[in-house]
């Protein structure tokens, strides 16, 4: 019978379960922990994201696996789970930046810009015949001077992090980061933090073309990804690349 009971609440995304649960956002919970983890880590000189991007297939092409998205010049965008959905937010974010900038003549705060993503999401949980997205989103960038880093749930909650993972693995990764992160390091140390972490749950190590890497430093407040050979040298460096 309890089955039965379960399986009425989980036909309508508007309709709480006598327990108070939302059973398609847990739903959309668990499709972004059978996405590749991403990584953000926030440090004194600015953010840093990294991702694992790797292919099912040899027959790829790997630059069109994205993962880490540039919203505007200070804001980048690192997600985890439906890669549809995912694409979806990565607009409504690119639109309210450019409307920011049309309207106030400034760069969009960083917080605002989550807060508007997240305010998007939480109307699909309150929407009949939609269904909420299925992505979780790492918004990092530099406001006021000051670098920001947040994290976007299905169900259409803000939170910011110092060091945050998202996606597969995301228990073992966030355990590592917290026996890991120190305050006060620089953005070098955010990038081994962030690589060595994305490591942490690879026991083949990483593969640099596999990997995406990218910072918002607070001197320039620019929004910059590393290349494949400066990934490759920094595994190379730390010993996390693959051996093979």
């Amino acid at each position: 019978m309890q089955g039965n009971e379960q399986q009425a609440y989980d036909r309508g995304i508007t309709i709480f379960s006598p327990d108070g649960r939302l059973y398609q956002v847990e739903y959309a919970r668990e499709a972004v922990k059978r996405g590749t983890p991403s990584v953000g880590v926030r440090t004194e000189d600015g953010v840093v994201l990294a991702a694992d991007r790797h292919a099912r297939s040899p027959l790829i092409e790997r630059d069109s696996i994205e993962k880490i998205h540039q919203i505007d010049d200070h804001v980048g965008v690192a997600s985890a789970g439906h890669v549809a959905d995912a694409r979806q937010l990565i607009d409504v974010a690119r639109k309210q930046a450019q409307v920011n900038h049309l309207r106030y003549d400034e760069p969009a705060g960083v917080e605002s810009l989550t807060k508007e993503i997240t305010d998007y999401i939480q109307q699909y949980t309150q929407t009949g015949g939609a269904r909420p997205f299925g992505v979780a989103l790492l918004v990092a960038g530099i406001e006021a001077g000051e670098p920001r880093l947040f994290e976007t749930d299905p169900s259409g909650t803000p939170y910011e992090w110092q060091a945050v993972a998202i996606g597969g693995s995301r228990e073992e990764i966030q355990s590592f980061l917290e026996d890991e992160y120190e305050e006060g390091m620089d953005l070098e140390g955010g990038i081994e933090l962030a690589l060595r972490a994305l490591a942490s749950v690879n026991d083949e190590g990483l593969d640099a073309s596999g990997v995406d890497v990218a910072t918002i430093d607070v001197e320039s407040e620019r929004f910059g990804t590393l290349t494949e050979e400066a990934v490759a040298q920094r595994l190379a460096e730390f010993g996390l690349a693959d051996e093979e």
